[in-house]
């Protein structure tokens, strides 16, 4: 039945017909398809619970936060903990090692996980390439702690695996967590070797989705493995490879604070003091939670500028963005 809306004056109104007709339809989809809807609406009620409705927590960063008054009983402190992160005299210390951790972390274990897919997109062993699958996967299940007690075993300059090799040509013990020179190389490159085989995943599906019409292609013209890989490969993957740099660039000054923490000692935390580890040991442990809660709100908005601007980078040189 065509729905007709009269106005006072005795005209159609076209325009609320077509939006009583949209929104009729609407209805007809959902009340068809109500089972993927549903699907839909759990989570879509968990990330507002559990992330939106946290977020009015923020406001504790511009308040004297007190546990017996509340949030909202509170009285208001401005700029006040912002300012005294900005003035703390560990600030640059802290805002150097987080980027410096971060930016080399990014640059090597974003490259590592292309690398390797590429290496395994052509291997014709299927059981080799099954084996290297899965002893390059395998670490990413273990457990921080873990991960960590196996590094500091392997570094332990009484009886660790690479001081005994060391020891064998001659060269004297090197307490490696000890020396604060150390900690980022020992940080980022043990979390490649965690991260990179499972990370290759998205880079072999992408792979694997390279039309084959392309490959035969560059056969006929006579094209190497290596050709094929910068002609092909690349450019196949160059989507994904875009999306997952904006995504890192983002998390730019969100290090991950439990390998840190754990890895740390008195020695090497000249070093090894990030942003996440000095909010844990002042805000949280001292019970300041208005510090803690403006130093993340710091965070976010800078991780928010980073991908913001990655994208628009992005956008404006390839074809390739998140939004």
């Amino acid at each position: 039945m065509k729905t007709e809306v009269i106005n006072q004056k005795g005209i159609r109104n076209e325009a609320v017909e077509k939006q009583i007709v949209s929104k009729s339809s609407t209805w007809k989809k959902i009340k068809k398809h109500w089972q993927l809807y549903f699907l839909v609406f759990i989570p879509l009620v968990f990330l507002i619970i559990f992330k939106y409705v946290p977020m009015a927590g923020i406001v504790i960063a511009f308040k004297d936060y007190s546990v017996v008054k509340g949030i909202w009983g509170s009285e208001w402190a401005g700029m006040k903990y912002f300012q005294s992160f900005f003035e703390s005299p560990n600030f640059s210390l802290l805002l150097k090692n987080t980027l410096g951790l971060s930016i080399y972390g990014l640059v090597v274990g974003f490259i590592c996980p292309i690398i390797l897919a590429l290496a395994l997109n052509e291997v014709q062993n299927a059981r080799f390439k099954k084996l290297v699958q899965t002893i390059t996967y395998a670490p990413y299940f273990i457990s921080t702690v873990i991960m960590v007690s196996i590094i500091i075993l392997f570094l332990s300059p009484n009886a660790g695996i690479v001081n005994n090799i060391l020891g064998l040509f001659g060269i004297d013990p090197i307490n490696f967590l000890g020396n604060p020179s150390y900690f980022k190389s020992i940080y980022v490159w043990s979390d490649v070797w965690q991260n990179t085989g499972y990370a290759t995943i998205i880079y072999l599906a992408a792979l694997a989705g390279v039309d084959t019409q392309l490959y035969e292609a560059a056969k006929v013209d006579g094209a190497n493995r290596f050709q094929k890989i910068m002609n092909v490969d690349l450019p196949g993957i160059f989507p994904i490879i875009i999306v997952l740099l904006i995504l890192n660039v983002g998390s730019i000054m969100s290090m991950g604070f439990e390998k840190i923490y754990l890895l740390q000692n008195p020695m090497n935390t000249n070093s090894s003091e990030v942003i996440s580890t000095y909010v844990y040991k002042v805000g949280l442990l001292g019970a300041n939670f208005s510090f803690a809660s403006a130093v993340g709100l710091f965070n976010s908005i800078v991780n928010f500028i980073l991908i913001f601007t990655a994208n628009k980078i992005s956008k404006r040189f390839s074809s390739s963005s998140l939004w």
